[in-house]
């Protein structure tokens, strides 16, 4: 191994060492203390409880755990936004879990609780498999109120989910193993089936202490709205169960019962292992140097299952069909090496050009033809500018490329690898394109343009409105741009923001683009592909 190629595997191993450092610290909720005093209440963990509802030994995906990182300071913070989802398999069903996590404001909903909530809910409707439920809940952060309660994507939109997944037929099931209070109690009673926990779980609209200051009422939350007067005095809640575990065990019960679906059909043989699986880390780059996107796919896909489309035309996009894990795959992918077309012209590595984006938008219409998922590998730095590439049409060809990944109706899975930027993140199915799955490897970089040239255009903005500049107050504006700008550009401000569904270790790829296509094969495309009208 190459000097170069060692510096690519620790700097890499570095990255993944930081993803790990970061997910230790949100997998511990609201810390030590809080977890032990769960425990004394004889109560499962949030992750606990998932782990436990999950098939043994089988591969799972955490959704949105970079969730609220770094948000919400002044008032403690909220690790995983204090939310816990998770797609995998229950009792061999494809599923998405959501926990709440009590060590984290006692459940309470920050905005981006409700965001995730959502998405967790997105997923199962797309994917139509069932939804699972594990409330312990205080209901909405009142002092962020505002922020959370009525606009359409806020809370009430879960509700809204609810309704629309039950017309449907989109499996349901709710678990109360807390408090489930306010707006937040039609969660389980708007799924298709409820458990209860005696002693430690609880149902009402409102507590004793609001039914005393509203009515006059003076009643415990025990007798109001408990285990047994929700089972067996309203008949609200259709299981009551002791303790946590027997809560899970008759959850997985209740989806084993559940019966079969139609599916999507999506092709599958055997799977087998890349050619160069072990050799990942080091063809991985570090910086913006360019590399073979090829040499990183061979790592990637199963062996000898690849089969490139238009090879020799626009060739700094890869339009491929392959297998991942033995499903088959249209792979769409930016190449980052400088290279040579027919007409003698340079073209940049990790442009889109106009050449390159009508090959995009036909392999995309094909594969949308032929009943094939298509996965993004995105390391984009934007469309070509200039003059030549103005009169060539780039935009026309650019906007049909936006066009095709825009309507595509076959499920989408996005794996950003590097550059992430401007339209180019539109055009290689951006989180604003419905992916199914959108991930980043820690190597990814995330904005509408590159910090070197944001921090000059911002520069040259500011120099314009003050005539007079110093170069010590100039250099000191362009660090504190960079600095800003870096921060942003981060795959964790990304991931904390939602923008992306996890920030993984490069070897989980094939893993994640696997359980994301099974997860979608329980969806049978319900529309045919119409890319409407096109500017040829």
């Amino acid at each position: 191994m190459s000097i170069k190629r060692n510096k690519n595997v620790d700097e890499l191993k570095m990255l993944i060492a930081e993803t790990n450092r970061r997910l230790g610290i949100i997998h511990k909720g609201g810390g030590k203390k809080k977890l032990e005093k769960l425990a004394g209440e004889g109560k499962l963990s949030a992750r606990e409880r998932v782990k436990l509802l999950l098939d043994l030994d089988t591969p799972s995906f955490e959704i949105g755990a970079f969730s609220a990182e770094g948000m919400y300071e002044n008032y403690g913070g909220a690790p995983a936004a204090g939310v816990v989802v998770v797609m995998g398999k229950v009792k061999d069903r494809m599923c998405i879990i959501v926990a709440n996590d009590p060590t984290v404001k006692a459940g309470a909903w920050f905005p981006m609780t409700a965001k995730k909530n959502l998405r967790a809910q997105e997923l199962a409707m797309e994917n139509r498999i069932p939804i699972l439920y594990l409330v312990d809940s205080a209901g909405v952060f009142l002092p962020m109120q505002d922020e959370i309660f009525p606009d359409k994507e806020h809370f009430g939109r879960i509700f809204r989910n609810n309704a629309v997944m039950s017309s449907h037929g989109i499996p349901q099931l709710s678990a109360v193993m807390g408090p489930c209070v306010a707006g937040g109690a039609y969660l389980p009673i708007m799924s298709d089936e409820s458990i209860i926990v005696e002693e430690t779980g609880s149902i009402f609209l409102a507590g004793s202490y609001l039914v005393k200051a509203a009515i006059g009422e003076d009643i415990d939350n025990e007798t109001l709205g408990g285990a047994i007067s929700q089972t067996q005095i309203s008949g609200v809640i259709d299981h009551k169960v002791k303790n946590d575990e027997e809560a899970i065990l008759t959850l997985r019960e209740i989806v084993d019962k559940l019966g079969e679906t139609t599916k999507a059909g999506f092709n599958r043989n055997a799977s087998s292992d890349p050619l160069n699986q072990d050799k990942l880390y080091e063809r991985i780059p570090s910086g913006a140097e360019q590399y073979s996107m090829h040499s990183l796919l061979e790592c990637i896909v199963d062996a000898n299952s690849l089969i490139e489309y238009k090879k020799d035309f626009g060739k700094t996009l890869i339009t491929a069909y392959a297998r991942i894990d033995g499903w088959s795959v249209g792979i769409v992918a930016n190449d980052r090496q400088i290279i040579k077309n027919a007409k003698g012209e340079m073209q940049i590595g990790g442009v889109i050009y106009s050449d390159s984006a009508d090959k995009g938008a036909r392999f995309i219409a094909n594969c949308n033809q032929k009943n094939i998922p298509l996965v993004f590998f995105q390391d984009v730095t934007g469309f070509m500018v200039g003059s030549k590439a103005e009169h060539g049409g780039i935009i026309k060809d650019g906007a049909k490329l936006v066009n095709a990944v825009a309507n595509s109706v076959v499920p989408k899975f996005t794996i950003i690898v590097g550059h992430s930027f401007g339209a180019g993140n539109y055009a290689m199915c951006g989180k604003a394109y419905d992916p199914r799955l959108i991930v980043a490897w820690p190597t990814a970089k995330i904005a509408v343009m590159g910090g070197d040239q944001a921090a000059k255009v911002l520069l040259q903005i500011e120099k314009s409105r003050s005539k007079e500049l110093s170069a010590e107050d100039e250099k000191t504006m362009l660090a504190n741009i960079h600095k800003k700008y870096k921060k942003h550009m981060s795959p964790y401000y990304a991931a904390s923001q939602m923008w992306v569904d996890s920030v993984i270790d490069p070897a989980d790829t094939r893993s994640v683009i696997s359980q994301g296509i099974e997860a979608a094969n329980n969806a049978p495309i319900q529309r045919p592909y119409n890319p409407g009208i096109l500017q040829t």
